[in-house]
């Protein structure tokens, strides 16, 4: 019998469990991981970057979390000895359609307090980036970068020293009730009790939410993967830190761009590309069942509609080096196709609403034994924390 049971072993799931143990340590809570590991999809498989808060609607889940868990993740660090490093990046606006979208990106990055950015011209940017080309940008000293792995698994090791439990490869199938607590059901046949269910499942989030509110989640997950490139070792002197292009404000992601990484080297990337399964990294991973239940979603088949052409143009630089390359000339002309090396692969997990909004915000969908994360893409690492902090006094509350 517990307290509370949570769904996914993630940074988000994880960082919820690490909160409740510490406002309460007498909570009997168990954390279920279909994997034999923790951190093993979304988190295991980021771009290791720390964000500032820059791109979030003030005043949104996103930017309230992300400038909150920022800190929080900061001390958290500093406290327990994992390294980061705060390099800062540059946004660089190379077209001049860009600019008043770079300008718009820097007042809402003052609107969410990131008052040390500031905007500079092209010859500042080549003295913090010699190699890079643009009209304009933006530098943000906040932004850093880090392993969310060692993260997780530092969390991990808080939590069962708390006295919480993580269960790994137990795989949750089935939810049911009994007299107003929770029965949580895996592949393995273990059964656990629960007063409170809180769901951190990230790419089966909607399917586990299904389980637990039938007919009511209004949401489903779509896959999208992202694919590097690695800078060749003698390449890597053209990129100092981090060098990010100025977003397509009608695409809810980043556009390619350059990330040092913690362990040493250089990724280039990511593109987005529809997953033909929701854990499918490799181009030709396919799952059939779940390709057919993205392509019956109304909500898909509406942003297709709208996006086909970007949507064309990301699977085009999926197959063609020579176009991601091209892509990523647009911020460093110097790099040519046989500088990158093939990198990994993560899969983001978009929620996307019956009507083809893809939801841009954090989403919560709760009923009286249920909470569930449904909508936890970037920025939720950096902000796993201030997450894991809002979950658990909606916990707290009902306990």
């Amino acid at each position: 019998m517990y307290d509370i049971v949570i769904i996914g072993g993630g940074i988000v799931g994880l960082a919820t469990a690490l909160r409740l143990k510490e406002q309460r340590p007498s909570l009997k809570l168990a954390v279920l991981e279909k994997e034999s590991q923790v951190a093993a999809h979304q988190t295991g498989h980021n771009s290791g970057v720390i964000h500032s808060g820059l791109y979030y609607k003030p005043g949104s889940l996103k930017a309230v979390n992300c400038i909150r868990g920022y800190q929080m993740l900061i001390d958290f660090c500093d406290k327990e000895g994992i390294d980061y490093d705060l390099c800062g990046k540059i946004v660089v606006a190379t077209q001049p359609e860009q600019v008043p979208v770079l300008h718009g990106l820097f007042e809402r990055g003052m609107q969410n307090g990131l008052v040390k950015n500031r905007k500079i011209t092209a010859g500042e940017m080549k003295e913090i980036e010699p190699h890079v080309k643009g009209l304009e940008g933006i530098w943000v000293p906040y932004t850093g970068i880090i392993d969310y792995k060692a993260v997780s698994e530092k969390y991990a090791e808080k939590i069962q020293t708390l006295g919480g439990e993580i269960h790994l490869s137990e795989k949750v199938i089935n939810v049911s009730t009994e007299q107003g607590r929770s029965l949580v059901h895996t592949e393995k046949g273990s059964v656990f009790n629960t007063k409170i269910l809180v769901n951190c499942a990230g790419l089966y989030s909607d399917k586990v939410a299904q389980l637990t509110q039938e007919n009511k989640v209004n949401v489903r997950i779509i896959p999208f993967r992202g694919e590097y490139f690695k800078l060749k070792p003698e390449k890597q002197h053209l990129v100092k830190n981090l060098i990010y292009p100025v977003p397509d404000p009608n695409f809810p992601f980043l556009g390619v761009h350059f990330t040092r990484m913690m362990e040493g080297g250089v990724e280039a990337g990511p593109n987005a590309v529809l997953a033909f399964r929701r854990e499918g990294y490799g181009k030709l991973d396919v799952d059939f069942k779940e390709l057919g239940e993205t392509l019956a979603w109304p909500g898909f088949r509406k942003v297709a509609a709208k996006y086909w052409r970007t949507g064309l143009g990301e699977m085009y630089r999926s197959f063609s080096k020579a176009a991601f390359t091209k892509a990523l000339q647009e911020l460093i002309p110097e790099i040519q196709e046989a500088d990158l090396v093939p990198g990994g692969a993560g899969v983001r997990a978009q929620a996307c609403d019956y009507d083809g909004g893809l939801l841009d915000d954090f989403a919560i969908l709760e009923n009286s034994q249920t909470i569930n994360v449904v909508n936890a893409p970037s920025p939720a690492a950096t902000s796993s924390l201030s997450i894991g902090q809002t979950v658990s006094e909606r916990v707290l509350e009902r306990l």
